[in-house]
């Protein structure tokens, strides 16, 4: 009876068909599945992500060969000085193997490095420097290993021979006997994934003071601004003997003028803010790469670039190494001294490096000058001064 009274106690409360007790039930079982289907989502979403990630990091091909090699010779190698600075060789390779770089040529079973940059991070990530340095340069190069297990022997050469006697680790130990500056990680990317990652930013433009018409580039351009599709741009920075004076100086300066853009394009919020645009650009720049095991993974790659966002363009900086014609042979470089020292120095302590587009080729004012208002016997001597450009600066101003 008093069970019945218990039921009965405010009609409509209880287990009738229409009371409160239904409609907990029905909320239970609502939030129970809402919460299965966002489970259920979170897993779908997470497979896809994780799909996502796992084909990206496995487009990236470790260079296991090279830290091998680079293993062996580690006692020799210079120290790092300066704690989470980073140097990063940027190796392009003019290897005709591979899908898609076939119609650069017939691939006579070698490989030479056609650009390369040593791309220095500053420990705060307040800068980078990108020093190029001339495939004609001639430098001392060590007994390397080559691709069939034999080992060359030391001498005195072109600098992009070092790639084809022993690739990534050779030029990496050429570059370290040249600089005395540690090389943390290498990239090698090659003809196709350079074109892949222009294409998918939708192209980079460029400023041509002149119009361009290069059979052997494949080029014809008008002047002004041009926006260079993944094909255009491979030609463009690639050309040397019917673009400006035909000298590899200004092909390597028109390169930094194009990597300036290409960072600009890719930092822009168009870019990185837009999940279906930067998806392609990860995949094709993934894709292209060769790097050392450190950097073989998406995880590797973002701890290195991730405090990159916040450079400022005008702290992110190309210059060319200090270099002249060879003593013994034009169409070969050396070193201008002491000027490349100075710059080798700079890079190797975190020191800042100035850079100024209209300075001298060999970087050589700026030793001293007297000071303002000061007694003109007393000198000081500023920061040096290099050839260079930023990627704030606009070739068409």
């Amino acid at each position: 009876m008093v069970a019945a009274v218990g039921y009965r106690v405010g009609p409509g409360t209880g287990a009738s068909a229409s009371g409160r007790g239904l409609l907990r039930r029905r909320r239970r079982r609502w939030v129970r599945r809402t919460a299965f289907g966002v489970t259920a989502l979170l897993v779908v979403a997470g497979g896809i992500g994780w799909a996502v990630y796992a084909k990206l990091s496995g487009n990236i091909t470790p260079d296991e060969a090279a830290a091998a090699e680079l293993a062996r010779y580690d006692r020799e190698r210079p120290t790092s000085l300066v704690k989470d600075a980073r140097n990063i060789l940027l190796i392009g390779s003019d290897s005709r193997e591979g899908s898609g770089n076939a119609r650069y040529g017939r691939d006579s079973g070698t490989e030479r490095s056609d650009t390369t940059i040593l791309l220095h991070l500053s420990a705060g990530r307040d800068s980078a420097t990108a020093v190029s340095i001339p495939r004609d340069l001639m430098v001392n190069l060590p007994g390397c290993r080559r691709p069939d297990g034999s080992r060359s022997a030391p001498r005195f050469a072109m600098f992009n021979q070092a790639f084809q006697l022993g690739g990534s680790a050779c030029t990496i130990r050429t570059v370290e006997k040249l600089t005395d500056i540690r090389v943390d990680h290498h990239v090698v990317v090659d003809f196709h994934g350079f074109k892949e990652m222009v294409d998918a930013v939708d192209g980079v433009e460029v400023c041509l003071r002149q119009p361009i018409d290069d059979r052997a580039a494949k080029l014809r351009l008008p002047a002004g601004r041009v926006t260079l599709n993944g094909e255009q741009a491979l030609g463009y920075v690639r050309a040397r003997k019917t673009l400006g004076d035909g000298s590899d100086t200004e092909r390597m300066e028109r390169q930094q003028r194009f990597l300036g853009a290409l960072v600009n394009k890719a930092r822009s919020n168009d870019v990185l803010l837009n999940p279906a645009k930067l998806y392609p650009v990860l995949d094709a720049a993934t894709s292209s790469l060769t790097t050392d095991p450190e950097l073989a993974s998406l995880r590797g790659l973002y701890a290195l670039v991730r405090g990159l966002r916040d450079i400022p363009m005008e702290q992110v900086q190309f210059l060319t190494v200090p270099r002249e014609s060879y003593a013994y042979d034009a169409n070969r470089d050396q070193l201008v001294e002491p000027a490349a020292k100075r710059l080798f120095e700079r890079l190797r302590t975190d020191t800042p490096v100035v850079v100024e587009g209209n300075g001298p080729r060999d970087g050589s004012y700026g030793d001293s000058y007297p000071g303002p208002f000061r007694d003109p016997t007393v000198t000081v001597s500023p920061p040096p001064t290099f050839r260079g450009n930023t990627a704030a600066e606009d070739t068409c101003e």
